[in-house]
């Protein structure tokens, strides 16, 4: 028995991980030169984006502590999250966890007390509308603390992001440590890709680059052969198939399944600066720029739910977001040279990072919609947004569906 995974982004690898782990012989098929999906390392070494874990991210930081990545994972940001407000060059630490605003310090702007109770009302289960309307009689604390956990978890604008959504980031943000701040200390590559490709090779799994998968061949329910353009794969009997790809992909393939159709861009930005140092991770307010990521390899600024900021030019992107940059080294002291003009810049588009996390039901696809064929990829899950923990949770799922198959659903 085979077991052939579609996709080599988080979701894949987890998919393939378990399958492998339970002794099924698995051959992971990928259409680019590379793993890691929207979560990746790019050729010359440098991550596509920040991407970030909270301590509430159980799955995905068991999934790292299986491929033996965990530990380089780090906390930059333990006395809390650096925040500086561009419009009025106020720099404070918020703490992210409820408890942590015992401390007049380490509260938010805005959080009084009907600040606070909005944000329990939020993450009480109950009638959907949008994270704005919620918040509309507290402006303040709308600016400085849930438009940016907004943007950060659902990558979609305050104005259409579903409140109840950002409720359950909410909830899961009360656990003791749920909120600690997690980046990886070298990037994706060496503390997650190469990792977990490694793992799955050591548990026998095969990969195959610049595999694209242009059809699926069906026959009494199920997938009979896999189309790979030059060469087809026929399956045997008792063969599964494991489709970890993006939605549009996923359509391409099965067109008749429910699954998101529009979707939000995110720009990052990295610069060119190579300095000794921690690694440091600090919020903007009022600005182009909204996470700065500084590792000792350079810097990477992130614009989540980029709709007006994709389309800047590298160099439009780079000066506007450079100036930012360098007011919150100087409002935090970071150590190093922190020159006047913008390093050598590179930019990242992109332009449907994740689908559009807004009011009303998500598309619910079915997870083992063929026979033999499971769905995995963050999207699948409807009830969480579309971030690496909800990746690994729909990877892991679609390979129980496989191992343990029951009634279709």
């Amino acid at each position: 028995m085979t077991v052939h995974v579609i996709g080599a982004g988080v979701a894949g690898l987890a998919a393939a991980l378990t399958l492998a782990r339970s002794g099924r012989r698995v051959v992971v098929h990928e259409a680019s030169p590379g793993a890691g999906g929207r979560a990746r390392a790019l050729p010359d070494g440098t991550d596509n984006g920040t991407h970030a874990l909270l301590g509430a991210n159980r799955a995905a930081l068991a999934f790292l502590r299986d491929i033996g990545a965990l530990e380089g994972w780090v906390e930059p940001e333990p006395a809390g999250l650096p925040v500086l407000d561009l419009a009025n060059h106020a720099a404070r630490r918020v703490a992210l966890a409820p408890l942590g605003w015992l401390r007049p310090a380490m509260r938010p702007a805005g959080m009084d007390a009907g600040g606070f109770l909005a944000l329990m009302r939020l993450a009480l289960p109950g009638r959907d509308r949008s994270v704005e309307q919620a918040f509309a009689r507290h402006p303040v604390l709308l600016r400085a603390l849930v438009e940016p956990l907004t943007v950060a978890a659902l990558n979609t604008p305050v104005a259409e992001a579903s409140a109840s959504l950002l409720g359950l980031v909410l909830r899961r943000l009360g656990a003791p440590g749920a909120a600690r701040l997690l980046v990886a200390r070298r990037g994706l590559g060496p503390d997650l890709v190469a990792p977990a490709l490694a793992t799955i090779g050591a548990h026998g799994g095969a990969m195959r680059f610049g595999s694209r998968l242009r059809g699926l061949v069906r026959a009494d329910g199920r997938v009979a052969a896999l189309d790979f353009g030059e060469t087809a794969q026929r399956l045997a009997a008792d063969d599964q198939v494991v489709l970890a790809l993006p939605p549009w992909e996923a359509l391409r393939l099965l067109p008749d399944i429910p699954a998101p159709t529009t979707h939000a861009p995110i720009l990052n930005v990295h610069f060119a600066r190579a300095e000794e140092g921690d690694v440091r991770f600090i919020g903007l307010l009022g600005g182009l720029g909204q996470w700065v990521l500084v590792r000792p390899s350079g810097v990477s600024v992130t614009v989540s739910a980029a709709d007006d900021a994709v389309s800047l030019s590298d160099a439009e992107a780079a000066e506007r977001i450079w100036p930012e940059v360098l007011a919150a080294a100087m409002a935090f002291r970071l150590p190093g040279e922190w020159p006047i003009r913008a390093p050598a810049a590179r930019a990242v588009r992109e332009k449907r990072a994740t689908p559009r996390h807004a009011v009303g039901p998500r598309p619910a696809p079915p997870r083992r919609p063929l026979a033999n064929l499971a769905l995995a990829g963050d999207w699948t899950f409807p009830a969480l947004p579309a971030t690496i923990d909800a990746a690994v949770q729909s990877g892991e799922a679609a390979a129980l569906a496989l191992l343990h198959p029951g009634p279709r659903a």
